[in-house]
């Protein structure tokens, strides 16, 4: 049913949140409105971007650093627990 505790337990605080991801795009949001449009295609795109850098200068490391490379080459964990070939 939560398909988060297929992940390493190390890694559920941030996979149980979408905070990270909707602060940055309330940045561009006011900064769009503030500046009430941003002309053109092209100056709205570079606009985001540097606003979505800028913010991610201040995002800190994911917890479990060393264990990313597992899950990404499709480690099994069962309830946030590397699970042993049996």
């Amino acid at each position: 049913m939560l398909p988060f505790y297929d992940f390493p337990a190390e890694h559920w605080m941030h996979l149980r949140t979408m905070n990270p991801i909707e602060s940055v795009f309330a940045a561009v949001r006011l900064r769009y409105r503030m500046t009430e449009g941003s002309g053109s295609r092209a100056a709205g795109l570079a606009m985001a971007f540097k606003l979505m850098e800028s913010a991610s200068k201040k995002w800190r490391s994911l917890n479990g650093l060393a264990i990313i490379a597992g899950v990404i080459a499709g480690a099994q964990f069962v309830d946030g627990v590397k699970k042993t070939a049996a």
